[in-house]
C-alpha cells in the first residue's frame, strides 16, 4: 500500500507535515466552521460536510501542486487507493482546481478507512478516490482537507 495513515496522535511524528498545519489539526473540533480556512500563504484547509457515496459511484483523483491530508471530524469513509500512473484519464488536468479525474473501476483496488481517530497523508503521485461509504450510502461525514502547496 502506498499511501501514510496514521493516529492523528502521531502526527509530530512526521517532518514533512509543517508545524502551522499540525497545530491547526491538533486544534480542531466538530463546531468549526465549514469552507476554507487559511494557514499560511501556501497552506490552506477545506471543511466540508456531505454524504458518502457507493463505491460504483466513485472516481480517482489526483493532484499535482498539492499534498492532502484528510481527516474526519464526524463519521467514517473509505478512500480506494493506488498510483496514479495505472490508470487511464478520464478528464485532463485542470489548473484552476488542481485535480485529474481517472476512468479506472475503483471497487479493483485497496482502500483506507478514515475514522476520526487517523489521517491520511496524500502525495501528487498517489491516486485516490475519497468520499465512499463504509456501510451504507449517504452517510454524513465532516471533513477536513488541509493542501499543503509543493
Amino acid at each position: 500500500i502506498i499511501m501514510i495513515v496514521d493516529n492523528i496522535k502521531n502526527i509530530k511524528l512526521y517532518k514533512e507535515i509543517p508545524d502551522a498545519v499540525i497545530e491547526f489539526i491538533l486544534s480542531l473540533d466538530e463546531n468549526i466552521t465549514l469552507g476554507k480556512h487559511i494557514i499560511s500563504d501556501n497552506i490552506y484547509a477545506n471543511l466540508e460536510e456531505y454524504s458518502t457515496k457507493s463505491l460504483s459511484d466513485a472516481k480517482f483523483e489526483t493532484h499535482d501542486k498539492y499534498i492532502d491530508i484528510q481527516l474526519l471530524l464526524l463519521g467514517k469513509e473509505k478512500i480506494a487507493i493506488t498510483k496514479r500512473e495505472c490508470l487511464k484519464v478520464s478528464e485532463p488536468y485542470d489548473t484552476n482546481k488542481d485535480i485529474t479525474f481517472y476512468s479506472d473501476d475503483v471497487s479493483k483496488y485497496p482502500y483506507i478507512t478514515l475514522d476520526g481517530a487517523n489521517f491520511a497523508l496524500i502525495f501528487p503521485h498517489e491516486a485516490h478516490a475519497p468520499q465512499i461509504c463504509v456501510e451504507e450510502p449517504s452517510q454524513k461525514v465532516r471533513k477536513v482537507v488541509v493542501k499543503i502547496k509543493i
